[in-house]
C-alpha cells in the first residue's frame, strides 16, 4: 500500500465525513445540547457505525470478484456514477440551510451505530472509494489493513466534532463553513468518480 494511496482514502472519507448530513448533524446537536460528556460516546457510535459499512463493502466485493471477475468493471463504472451523483448532491447542497438531525433523544454508543446502520448507502460510497483508490484485487491483510485505517479516520472526526463542537464559538465557525467543506467534497467526489471510470 503506498502512502499516495492512505493519503487519498484518508483525504476522501475526511471530506465526506465531515461534510453536514444526518449523522454529523446528529453529532454537533449533541454536543451543542447536552456537551461531550454525552456527545462523545454518542460520536464514537456513529463512526463505529459507519466503519461497519466498509467491511460490508470489503467483504462484498471480495467474494463478488472472486466469483465474477468480469463484474469488476461493471463496478467501477457504477461505483464512479455514484460517486458524481454523491458529489452533484453535495454541489447542490452547499447554498441549502442544514437539515434537521435525526429524530430521537437518546443519544449513546449505541444509538450511534444505529443511526449509522440505518442508511446503506454508505457501503455502496465505501465500496466506490475503495475501488477507486484501490483497483487491484485486495488480499485479506489489506482489507484489515483498509479498515483500520478508515474506521481510525472515523473516530478521529467524530470524536474531534464532537469535542470541538462542545463550545459555541465553533458553532458558528462550522456553520458559516458549510459552503466551502460541501464545495470541496464535491469537487474531490467528481475528480475520484472521474478517474474510477476512466481508469483501467
Amino acid at each position: 500500500m503506498s502512502v499516495e494511496q492512505v493519503i487519498a482514502l484518508v483525504s476522501a472519507l475526511t471530506l465526506a465525513i465531515l461534510s453536514p448530513g444526518p449523522a454529523m448533524i446528529a453529532t454537533v446537536q449533541t454536543a451543542f445540547a447536552h456537551g461531550r460528556g454525552r456527545a462523545l460516546p454518542y460520536a464514537l457510535g456513529l463512526a463505529a457505525g459507519a466503519s461497519l459499512w466498509c467491511i460490508f463493502a470489503l467483504a462484498g466485493l471480495a467474494v463478488v470478484f472472486r466469483l465474477h471477475p468480469q463484474l469488476f468493471v461493471t463496478m467501477k463504472i457504477f461505483g464512479g456514477c455514484y460517486l458524481l451523483w454523491f458529489a452533484w448532491g453535495l454541489w447542490r447542497a452547499s447554498t441549502q440551510p442544514l437539515p434537521d438531525a435525526a429524530s430521537g433523544t437518546k443519544r449513546g454508543f449505541r444509538s450511534g451505530i444505529a443511526l449509522n446502520l440505518s442508511n446503506p448507502k454508505p457501503a455502496l460510497f465505501y465500496a466506490a472509494l475503495i475501488l477507486s483508490v484501490f483497483p487491484e484485487p485486495l488480499a485479506p491483510q489489506r482489507q484489515a489493513l483498509i479498515y483500520a485505517i478508515c474506521l481510525a479516520t472515523e473516530l478521529f472526526w467524530y470524536a474531534s466534532v464532537a469535542v470541538l463542537m462542545s463550545t459555541a464559538a465553533m458553532r458558528r465557525r462550522y456553520f458559516g463553513a458549510k459552503f466551502w467543506i460541501d464545495r470541496a467534497a464535491a469537487v474531490a467526489m467528481t475528480l475520484l468518480g472521474l478517474m474510477l471510470i476512466v481508469k483501467h
